[in-house]
């Protein structure tokens, strides 16, 4: 089984997609030639020409206004936006468009679009080019929202997304497309959706991640368990629909809850777990649930680090509410 990085393995499922199916096209600012910015269509314009790997120009409305056109026509398109922070120009289509063609026509059309874009900081991006913006689109009636933190989930993941009758957005954590690395098998498998993984068994506490934030999980889990506090790590995988038998199943044996991911604290998708977490399993819970989150400013430059919530910050929010 061949070892991948993210980067591979998202570029092997859109292979693997394109070679079964001569409807499915990708299209994208440098998407072909170029190989995409961070090098994730690299090749597949070479195999599969420009009829099927389309360079579009700067117009992120386009792009996805395009796609839905193509998939109302029977095709499948795979949207790629260079940055989630560059996906509001198409957010008119993807919320008023895309995500309502099923419901409108009373379940007669569906609109096939997967819209894959890098989140995330840890790059030195800055607040244009490190945002994290799921809770944008879970909001939207319609939508899945995915988001991969490994290479056998990225390929897996993705791959179900294009089988799947609904629209994706397709979160690809860019701070993992080279780190993260691991086994991936040849050909086609999927990993299915609304489906969250026990990344860490444990007794004290659960925990729920998901993309880079899920490794600063694990490590801060790791040192909790030298204090005596066996976190339960999950990767949620799937935003929405999130799966609650995971969650749930988890929380009623813990008695707690802490909830991490990059964005900003105020509405974040942490405030939406809690929430249902509270409203289906309070009196399994023996302490307040707790958010360890970005801060409610714009992602910095110079701090970014200070900003993301990493393993230094994970960990005391564990010890306290499995001590509290």
């Amino acid at each position: 089984m061949p070892q991948m990085n993210m980067v591979q393995s998202i570029n092997d499922a859109l292979r693997v997609a394109m070679r079964a199916d001569g409807n499915v096209v990708v299209l994208g600012e440098d998407v072909g030639k170029v190989g995409g910015v961070f090098r994730v269509t690299q090749g597949l314009f070479d195999e599969f020409g420009d009829e099927r790997v389309i360079d579009t120009p700067l117009s992120e409305n386009g792009i996805v206004g395009c796609a839905v056109g193509m998939a109302l026509y029977g095709m499948k398109p795979i949207c790629e936006i260079q940055f989630a922070d560059f996906i509001w120009p198409a957010y008119d289509q993807i919320v008023n468009e895309l995500a309502k063609y099923r419901y409108r026509s009373g379940g007669d059309h569906s609109c096939k679009v997967v819209i894959r874009t890098p989140v995330g900081g840890g790059i030195k991006g800055g607040h244009y080019h490190s945002q994290h913006p799921e809770s944008a689109f879970i909001h939207v009636p319609g939508l899945k929202v995915v988001c991969p933190s490994n290479p056998y989930d990225a390929k897996g993941l993705l791959l179900a997304s294009l089988a799947d009758p609904d629209p994706i957005i397709f979160f690809e954590p860019k701070r993992l497309y080279r780190a993260a690395k691991g086994d991936v098998p040849e050909g086609a498998y999927t990993v299915p959706l609304e489906s969250a993984r026990v990344v860490r068994p444990g007794t004290s506490v659960t925990v729920l991640a998901y993309g880079a934030m899920l490794y600063e999980a694990l490590d801060a889990a790791a040192k909790a368990a030298e204090k005596g506090v066996e976190a339960e790590v999950i990767d949620l995988r799937t935003l929405w629909p999130v799966d609650m038998n995971t969650i749930l199943d988890s929380v009623k044996r813990t008695g707690r809850l802490v909830v991490v991911h990059e964005a900003p604290r105020t509405l974040g998708f942490g405030a939406e777990l809690v929430a249902l977490v509270v409203e289906r399993a309070f009196y399994h819970l023996e302490a307040a649930p707790v958010r360890v989150t970005g801060f409610d400013t714009p992602f910095p430059y110079a701090l970014e680090m200070e900003y993301m919530p990493l393993s230094h910050r994970i960990l005391p929010a564990l010890l306290d509410v499995a001590r509290a």
